[in-house]
């Protein structure tokens, strides 16, 4: 099983004041729940982990967009790193993927997959899919089903966060960073309709804030 750092229920996060926020999203936010530095340190070991169980094999990092890519660009640089130093590195290709299952602050249950078409170059790769967040696992089982249809040779998955959720399918990651509370999460690229992406911490949106963001 995973390991991962468990962010507490009842969490209170910390006061905004004791960061640095964009003015402009001081009066949406609840709190910081993980702060910039504790998700770099956290990357950087779920790096090591990673080259230890995959390094020797060809791999393609598969980013999921738009909510993973500056977890997937901090991992990747993390890797890189290692690379350097250590006897078994692994070689790194990457390649991006957009996937939709959100209206507002809700999960769907309807998946839209964008670039599906171009997972066939994947066949006979082993692939690592980058994922910013896992809450009902419903999405990311619909990428899989996908991907295995091109026969990977192999498939793991690692993910910034996994939500505690009454709505889970039950499943994990191979790699997990925070298992974290059922609260709307926000920030380190993690958005609300396309906000809050610009944010360097990962943080509680407000109730407030999802009114005022609505489409």
């Amino acid at each position: 099983m995973a390991s991962y750092l468990e962010i507490a229920d009842d969490s209170k996060g910390h006061e905004l004041d004791l960061f640095c926020v964009p003015k402009h999203y001081e009066e949406d936010l609840d709190s910081v729940i993980i702060p910039n530095g504790l998700i770099k340190d956290r990357t950087e070991r779920l790096a090591r982990d990673i080259v230890r169980d995959m390094g020797g094999h060809h791999i393609v990092a598969l980013c999921v967009l738009k909510g993973g890519y500056k977890f997937f660009a901090d991992l990747m640089d993390y890797i890189k790193t290692l690379n350097q130093n250590i006897d078994k590195s692994l070689p790194l290709t990457v390649d991006f993927i957009r996937l939709k299952s959100y209206s507002n602050d809700q999960s769907t249950n309807c998946v839209k997959v964008i670039g599906g078409d171009e997972l066939s170059a994947l066949t006979g790769k082993n692939v690592l899919i980058v994922e910013d967040i896992v809450e009902t696992g419903k999405t990311m089982e619909t990428l899989l089903k996908l991907l295995n249809e091109c026969q990977p040779k192999m498939v793991k998955v690692a993910s910034l966060l996994v939500k505690r959720t009454p709505r889970s399918s039950g499943y994990r990651p191979d790699y997990i960073g925070f298992e974290v509370p059922d609260k709307f999460l926000v920030g380190y690229a993690l958005d609300y309709n396309e906000y809050f992406r610009d944010l360097s911490h990962i943080c509680v949106l407000s109730d407030q804030a999802k009114e005022k963001y609505k489409v």
